[in-house]
C-alpha cells in the first residue's frame, strides 16, 4: 500500500456548553482533520485538536508542520510515510498522530477492528459549579448511567475544596469522583488541597501542578489522602517510567493524540501496568475520530472509566452516523472505521491537498 494523497482540513467546532478548565475556558475545538488515501482509493482519517495551555503546539504551528510533513509522505509505502512522521514527534505529537493514525488506520490496524457491538464505559463532566444547577446535572449524570463524574478543580484551593464537599455530600456514593486540577494549583496550594480531601467516593486527583515540575509531582503523591494520576506531565514511555520511580502517581493517563499513533498508545497502556500502576484513557477535548480510536484500543487494556467524551462536546458531530451512546457507555458497532461527514469538512476555515506525482 502506497499513500496516494493526504487532504488536511482546519475546523472549529463551537461547543453546546463551555467547557471550563483552570488555565481557561473552551468555546470551540480547534481540530485539524489529516484524510489519507491509498493507491487503491482507500480513504481514512487522524486528528488533532489542538488546546493551548495544556500542550505547548499550537493550531497555527500545528497546522503548518502537518502540512510541511504531508508533503513529504504522499507516493511513499505506508511503513516509510510513518517512519518519516514519526521523526517530528518531539516538534509536534498532536500533529504527527494525526499523520500517523490516518496511515494505520489504512493498513487496517487491528487495535480498530470492531467485530461485535462493545460498550466502553465513559465519565461526565459536571460543569455547574454550585447550588440547584450543580445538583441538577449530578441527578442527570447519574439517571444517564454514568459511574464516574469527573470534577475540574486548580481554580482556588479552598473554594474548589468546599465545592468538592458539596459534592460528596449530595452524591453520595452514587458514582465515583474523579478530580482533575489542569495544573492550576502552585505546590503550596496542591499540598494543602490534596492533603486535606476526605477520600470518601474518590477515585482520584489529577495533575494538579503544571507539566514540568515533577518534584511537586512527587510532594503532592506523598501527602494525598487519595491516589494521584498524572496527566500533563506524560507525553511518552520515559515519562511513565519515570513516575515509577519517583511515586509520584499510582494512575496514569494517556491520549492518543500525544503518544504518536495506536500502537504506541497500546504498547504505553501496557507499560503502565508492568510498572505497577493502573492506566486511565482518553481526550475530553477531542472529536469523533480522536474519540472513537481511545475506545477501540481501550478495549481489554483500560478498565476504568475512559475519558473519550470530547465527542459529545460540540454542537455538530463530525462523523456521517453519530457514535451510539447507551448508559454511559460509548457503542463500537463492528465493521470498518467510521467516516467524517463530508458536509462538516466542507465547512473547514482552510484545507490543503498533497497528491503523489
Amino acid at each position: 500500500m502506497k499513500i496516494e494523497s493526504f487532504h488536511l482540513y482546519k475546523l472549529e467546532l463551537p461547543l453546546k456548553v463551555p467547557y471550563k478548565l483552570a488555565f481557561g475556558t473552551v468555546m470551540a475545538f480547534d481540530t485539524l482533520i489529516a484524510e489519507a488515501r491509498s493507491d487503491d482509493q482507500r480513504r481514512a482519517f487522524g486528528e488533532a485538536t489542538v488546546l493551548p495551555g495544556y500542550t505547548d503546539e499550537t493550531v497555527e504551528g500545528s497546522w503548518r508542520l502537518m502540512g510541511e510533513t504531508a508533503g513529504r509522505l504522499v507516493g511513499l509505502s505506508g511503513t516509510d510515510a510513518k517512519a518519516l512522521a514519526a521523526e517530528n514527534i518531539h516538534d509536534g505529537p498532536f500533529a504527527m498522530t494525526a499523520l500517523i493514525t490516518a496511515i494505520e488506520a489504512l493498513e487496517d490496524n487491528p487495535h480498530l477492528a470492531v467485530r461485535a457491538a462493545t460498550p466502553v464505559p465513559l465519565l461526565a463532566v459536571l460543569n455547574g459549579m454550585g447550588g440547584a444547577e450543580m445538583e441538577a446535572e449530578i441527578d442527570r449524570h447519574v439517571a444517564g448511567g454514568y459511574g464516574t463524574i469527573k470534577v475540574k478543580v486548580g481554580f482556588n484551593a479552598d473554594a474548589d475544596s468546599a465545592r468538592v464537599r458539596a459534592i460528596q455530600k449530595y452524591l453520595k456514593n452514587r458514582a465515583m469522583i474523579r478530580l482533575d486540577g489542569n495544573q492550576g494549583y502552585d505546590t503550596a496550594d496542591a499540598l494543602r488541597f490534596a492533603g486535606s480531601l476526605d477520600p470518601e467516593g474518590i477515585e482520584l486527583f489529577e495533575q494538579p501542578c503544571a507539566a514540568g515540575d515533577w518534584d511537586a509531582a512527587e510532594a503532592v503523591a506523598k501527602v494525598a489522602t487519595v491516589p494521584m494520576m498524572l496527566d500533563e506531565s506524560i507525553y511518552g514511555l520515559e515519562d511513565i517510567e519515570r513516575a515509577a520511580e519517583l511515586k509520584a502517581a499510582k494512575f496514569i493517563k494517556l491520549k492518543l493524540m500525544k503518544m504518536g499513533g495506536l500502537d504506541a498508545l497500546a504498547h504505553g497502556l501496557d507499560r503502565i501496568r508492568e510498572l505497577g500502576m493502573t492506566p486511565v484513557l482518553g481526550n475530553g477535548v477531542a472529536s469523533d475520530v480522536g474519540c472513537w480510536m481511545e475506545a477501540c484500543v481501550a478495549r481489554g487494556r483500560v478498565d476504568n472509566a475512559g475519558e473519550m467524551n470530547g465527542f459529545l462536546k460540540p454542537r455538530q458531530t463530525l462523523f456521517e452516523k453519530p457514535i451510539a451512546v447507551e448508559k454511559g457507555a460509548m457503542i463500537l458497532m463492528p465493521g470498518p472505521m467510521p467516516q467524517p461527514d463530508v458536509k462538516v469538512l466542507a465547512t473547514a476555515k482552510a484545507r490543503a491537498d498533497f497528491k503523489a506525482p
